[in-house]
């Protein structure tokens, strides 16, 4: 991979998702630094690097719903109605 397939990679494609898994992460590890909590940094890191990558828990598309390729069926629009007389007469 060459350095500027890694800058493109990190420097375009920003969404709302990406941006907030970001601040999220740096504000969780600037807590786990200042409580000097391993775990907690573990889960900033986790954070970060969904921002970094652009990746989320299942990966790249990884919860993406895949196209369809099966060709529709043709619906028939024309209804017959049949009517219907109660048997009890007034």
């Amino acid at each position: 991979m060459s350095s500027d397939t890694i800058k493109a990679a990190l420097f375009t494609n920003w969404h709302l998702v990406r941006s907030l898994r970001f601040i999220f992460g740096v504000f969780i590890m600037a807590q786990a630094i200042t409580s000097a909590d391993v775990l907690v940094g573990m889960i900033a890191s986790l954070f970060l690097f969904q921002a970094i990558t652009n990746t989320g828990c299942c990966g790249m598309s990884g919860c993406a719903i895949p196209n369809s390729t099966t060709k529709q069926a043709t619906i028939n629009t024309s209804v017959e109605y049949e009517e219907i007389k109660s048997g009890k007469q007034d």
